[in-house]
């Protein structure tokens, strides 16, 4: 185990190092913040000026070892824009991002695992072709067109929820969090489900695709000629062993929330940081871009490590000192 975690890491460093390197040069190639920033009828001199203040003057290379150099002692830069460190600002919005992602991903397994079962177990009955057709739906609405309907019927119609913000919040672990109160969690329900409803989709068809495969094995046939009950057959031999590509698709799809809830943040005014980044990219706010995109990187390694761990306690044959 303690290799295996030593080898995840060094990939993990050198992934880092790859990834820091393309991200510093796309985004130096996307424009030049100081176009945006300085007002167009600023002279030479104010231009020279704010380019020496924004490191902007120097060399590309030099630019990134100074970033590098900066990186391994956790700074990121200073915002354009705000003025703060770049990292602070992305820490500052990444719980209601992570929330929002968590969330999601709790309906989606709280409501996909049940249906996908019981459409793999019942393949040919009415309730099981109509979760099916549901799930085909949650594939196919578009996310902002979810997210704008759910607002009109639940917040603007019917009154029961808030369409827009986070609500009030409360500390934890030093950090604001809104599901810690009633408010905060009133506002979090709709942008939540708006996420979980492609997951839900995903999680019912693979976790049906799972049992049905599973269901003609040798295993789970000896199971039942041993007279075990079928809620044991079902939970015990089937349920464990369709949750291996269960977990690997909801852990990439936990990194895809987190990474791409921009549209859902967009339309709920949810203040995280697919909202923060699209605002940086209006302004050319490169150090901002860079340490969100750096910390994406960071959260799929992570989440990737975390998928691979879970795999050895879901089954036992899985050795992780075996993994290359």
């Amino acid at each position: 185990m303690s290799l295996y975690l030593l080898r995840r890491l060094i990939q993990a460093v050198g992934v880092m190092a790859v990834m820091s390197l393309i991200v510093f040069l796309g985004v130096f190639a996307i424009g030049d913040p100081v176009d945006i920033l300085i007002a167009p009828d600023a002279d030479q001199i104010e231009r020279e000026r704010a380019i020496i203040a924004l490191g902007l003057d120097k060399p590309l290379w030099m630019q990134y070892l100074v970033f590098l150099g900066n990186a391994l002692r956790g700074d990121l830069g200073r915002s354009f824009v705000f003025n703060e460190p770049a990292l602070q600002l992305i820490m500052g919005r990444m719980p209601a991002t992570l929330e929002l992602a968590l969330g999601a991903t709790i309906m989606a397994i709280i409501i996909g695992l049940p249906l996908g079962l019981y459409a793999g177990l019942r393949p040919n009955g009415a309730i099981s072709k109509a979760i099916l057709a549901i799930s085909i739906l949650g594939f196919s609405l578009p996310t902002f067109w979810v997210g704008l309907m759910l607002i009109m019927v639940f917040a603007v119609q019917l009154g029961w929820l808030p369409s827009t913000g986070r609500g009030e919040t409360a500390m934890l672990f030093g950090l604001r969090w809104s599901f810690l109160t009633q408010d905060g969690l009133a506002h979090l329900i709709m942008p939540a489900t708006n996420l979980a409803l492609f997951k839900i989709s995903l999680v019912i068809r693979l976790t049906r695709a799972g049992v049905r495969e599973t269901m003609l094995m040798d295993y789970v046939k000896f199971a039942r000629a041993k007279g075990l009950s079928p809620a044991r057959v079902t939970f015990v031999h089937v349920f464990k062993n369709i949750l291996i590509p269960v977990v690997t698709v909801v852990g990439l799809e936990l990194g895809s929330t987190i990474a791409f809830s921009v549209v859902t943040e967009s339309v709920f005014a949810w203040p995280g940081m697919g909202k923060l980044i699209i605002d940086s990219i209006n302004v050319l706010d490169r150090p901002v871009i860079v340490a969100y995109l750096m910390t994406i990187v960071l959260m799929f390694i992570t989440i990737n490590l975390i998928v691979d761990l879970t795999y050895s306690f879901l089954d036992p044959r899985v050795r992780l000192e075996s993994k290359g």
